[in-house]
């Protein structure tokens, strides 16, 4: 069978209605919760306490669920021109999503790959592969493999959309434009921003966050698979975070510790104050969050070389005890007002921590969930002196917060930051997006649902 024959055999209508079937388990109609009770062979009866974090509910999970140690975070460009196309990936996407945070995998084992086709879609099919003949789907393994015998490792799955599902190319392909909600604006370019547009944006974001980071790559990898032609991974980010001690916060590469200043996650009206939207927001995203994420790169050898006295300057805490200048504890609140025995700020003007500071930024507060990354080394050139070239580390922060309304929150905070923080002489961001992550889904129901059956 010819590439294309065996593309069209996929992607004929009544092939489409049954892989959808197959994928959801009951058909095209619905998302059951049976998938999350069904038993993969040979699966360990007692999977262990706190392993499993819950899929359905009111809020998608990964958002304010204690960090995990690992992330992997994918974003897609949707190749499929028809909204049924995107409503059977996100049904496909839900089912496996509740069968793998579950501890199963993605689908049956017994069975074989069950991907999303598409509808007849020339513009689809000639994106197509040409460079071989595809088997057929009933001869694919129907999971990959890797996670089969691990814990689930505490998994959530985060979906979140870009702005390309609503438009692109100033085309409403799917008729969801007037759907977009105002809060999901462009990002604007930030000043010192080198953004690479292969690492940037997205039609689709998907967060895989768990314990163990084969676990965290499993579940995006299986879900890229059922994409199929329906859409294609546009880049990727891992991540990670250290073993520390329950209760800490977790340090980052430059040695502070990252994320002390969060809301709490104990008082739900902190959390619907930032991080969740309301009644402002459209229907279906109510009890969403809008999540930016960047890929920071951080000049660790620059960074090394200076004295840690300068480091907490530049970063308005002590380094190893974690509380602000002047103060002795971590948790002890900022005091912007305190000023040495010559009248100089005890908190730099130009601090980290002064510039994000919600007293400084009329209120506004974000939901930080960063990560550390490093994908070793390549060449650079420094952006500040003494302007070092060479073989420098790719690693640095990959910077992921949730936000009731970007607008208010990120872009507000870091509008100043970008150009007044005393850390840009050793950060760089280079890729990330902005993604509308919808409220978390019921039973019986499938990632945003409410926006593309609600038109």
């Amino acid at each position: 069978m010819s590439q294309r024959d065996d593309i069209k055999f996929c992607a004929s209508r009544r092939r489409f209605l049954t892989l959808v079937a197959a994928a959801t388990g009951l058909g095209a109609d619905t998302v059951t919760a049976s998938f999350a009770q069904t038993k993969a062979p040979g699966e360990a009866e007692n999977l262990g306490k706190g392993q499993i974090e819950p899929f359905w509910g009111k809020y998608q999970g990964g958002i304010v669920t204690p960090m995990q140690k690992h992330t992997y975070f994918a974003a897609f460009d949707l190749v499929a021109s028809k909204r049924d196309d995107v409503v059977a990936l996100l049904r496909a996407w839900t089912a496996a999503s509740a069968r793998m945070t579950s501890g199963q995998p993605a689908q049956p084992l017994e069975g074989t790959l069950e991907a999303v086709a598409v509808s007849d879609d020339a513009d689809a099919l000639s994106r197509s592969d040409k460079s071989y003949d595809l088997p057929e789907p009933s001869v694919l393994a129907a999971d990959t493999g890797e996670a089969v015998g691990l814990r689930p490792a505490r998994l959530t799955l985060t979906f979140g959309f870009g702005a390309g599902l609503f438009t692109k190319d100033g085309k409403d392909r799917y008729g969801l434009a007037s759907k977009r909600p105002q809060a999901l604006v462009d990002m604007p370019k930030f000043v010192g921003d080198q953004l690479v547009e292969g690492q940037t944006g997205g039609d689709l974001s998907m967060q895989a966050c768990a314990d163990d980071p084969q676990v965290a790559f499993h579940a995006v990898r299986q879900l890229a698979r059922l994409a199929s032609h329906v859409a294609h991974i546009r880049w990727t980010q891992t991540g990670f975070i250290p073993n520390s001690n329950a209760g800490e916060t977790p340090r980052n590469l430059m040695g502070f510790k990252d994320g002390t200043n969060n809301p709490p996650v104990s008082n739900p009206e902190a959390m619907a104050a930032v991080v969740w939207v309301g009644d402002e927001g459209p229907k279906w995203m109510r009890n969403g969050s809008y999540v930016v994420a960047r890929r920071i790169r951080i000049a660790l050898e620059h960074w090394d070389r200076m004295r840690v006295a300068f480091q907490e300057q530049t970063v308005g805490r002590h380094k190893y005890s974690g509380a602000p200048l002047g103060k002795k504890n971590e948790f002890d609140p900022l005091d912007l007002d305190a000023a040495d025995k010559d009248g100089n700020p005890v908190i730099p003007e130009n601090s980290h921590v002064r510039l994000a500071s919600a007293a400084n930024n009329e209120g506004a507060q974000i939901f930080r969930r960063p990560y550390s990354y490093n994908e070793g080394v390549n060449f650079t050139a420094e952006r500040w002196p003494p302007w070092r070239q060479g073989l420098e580390y790719d690693a640095g922060l990959f910077f992921v917060c949730y936000q009731r309304d970007p607008r208010t929150g990120f872009i507000k905070i870091f509008e100043k930051m970008s150009k007044l923080d005393m850390m840009n002489q050793f950060v760089t961001h280079v890729g990330g997006g902005l993604f509308a992550c919808p409220g978390g889904v019921p039973k019986g129901g499938y990632v945003g649902q409410s926006l593309l059956e609600d038109v």
